[in-house]
């Protein structure tokens, strides 16, 4: 059943549905939340948080602070945290998850299929060898495992051990 394509269905009702008037991603980057945001590690420029509609489990994104939609518009400092953040993810879901791959991807604009176009966000999806999900391919609906207070538990525990490893 895998033909290598990764289907996501069940996302149509959330990129279709009516959206708030204010950015989700700036809505959801405010302090003193990060559980119920469930933003799992924050650097001085980004942050990560996980996925509210995931393809896998451990999808997350990392997620500028400043409001852009461009790559070209990110400052210097705000790239490189990005990519730092990116090579801190990828290990902290190969040890958390012991995924056989991930996928990156950004999708700068709607035509590209950002659900929020408006402010620029790198998803990072664990993938292993076979995972296809036969739920979303018979039915259109997603089987994810593992509840999200679990996923942001080790996420999170998992970022400060590797934050804190890192300095």
């Amino acid at each position: 059943m895998n033909d290598g394509y990764l289907y996501s269905p069940w996302r149509l009702d959330y990129i279709l549905s009516e959206k708030p008037g204010d950015c989700i991603l700036c809505r959801y980057q405010d302090l003193g939340a990060d559980a119920d945001n469930l933003i799992v590690h924050r650097g001085n420029h980004c942050y990560v948080m996980l996925n509210r509609y995931p393809y896998n489990n451990g999808h997350i994104m990392l997620v500028p602070y400043q409001h852009l939609r461009n790559l070209r518009d990110l400052v210097p400092g705000v790239m490189f945290e990005l990519a730092q953040l990116a090579q801190l993810s990828e290990r902290v879901l190969q040890e958390t998850y012991n995924c056989d791959g991930i996928n990156l991807g950004l999708n700068l604009g709607r035509a590209a299929g950002a659900g929020v176009d408006e402010h620029l966000h790198l998803h990072m999806v664990p993938r292993w060898l076979g995972d296809s999900n036969f739920m979303s391919v018979v039915s259109g609906q997603r089987v994810i495992p593992e509840a999200f207070e679990l996923t942001y538990e080790k996420l999170r525990n998992a970022f400060q051990a590797a934050a804190s490893h890192a300095e």
